[in-house]
């Protein structure tokens, strides 16, 4: 992946020197047609295309923005309503994530996300034992945590 985006910026630079146009704009157009040719000889290259675990980095990071306005909402109506009606509990969540820097993601954004904490990792770190605010149905928040995070963060590291 490094060596690609290295690459891409050598052609970025080399297009700039030919077209003798040292501007932001000559070098995203030489970027573009770097990113362009590289995509265009991926087969020859054994590692994936740079720009695919890249848009799933954003992607990872737009649905960790989205998720935090969301709870960060669900939380503050918890707060203004007159009668609390929260349901806190520790449930316990297993995961398919395998390394332990999936593992410390996934805790990390859980830990983020206003209402929920990640208290212990098992030491397979195959468990996390969470607390959250409010809990209406284990199951169904387990499913969300696995559709969303986990299989964001897949995304990311199992590219190819």
């Amino acid at each position: 992946m490094a060596v690609q985006l290295l690459l891409n910026l050598v052609i970025a630079v080399v297009w700039m020197f030919l077209n003798d146009n040292w501007t932001a704009s000559g070098f995203i157009v030489g970027f573009l047609i770097g990113a362009i040719t590289i995509g265009l000889m991926r087969r020859f290259w054994p590692q994936p295309y740079y720009l695919i675990r890249l848009w799933a980095v954003v992607k990872l990071l737009a649905l960790f923005m989205k998720e935090l306005i969301v709870s960060s909402y669900a939380v503050l109506v918890h707060i203004v309503r007159p009668k609390l009606t929260i349901r806190p509990g520790i449930f316990a969540y297993k995961t398919e994530l395998k390394s332990d820097w999936e593992v410390t993601v996934l805790s990390c954004l859980i830990c983020l996300t206003p209402g929920t904490l990640t208290m212990d990792v098992s030491r397979d770190g195959g468990t996390l034992y969470i607390h959250a605010m409010d809990i209406d149905d284990v199951e169904e928040l387990s499913r969300q945590i696995k559709g969303s995070f986990e299989k964001a963060i897949m995304e990311v590291t199992r590219s190819c």
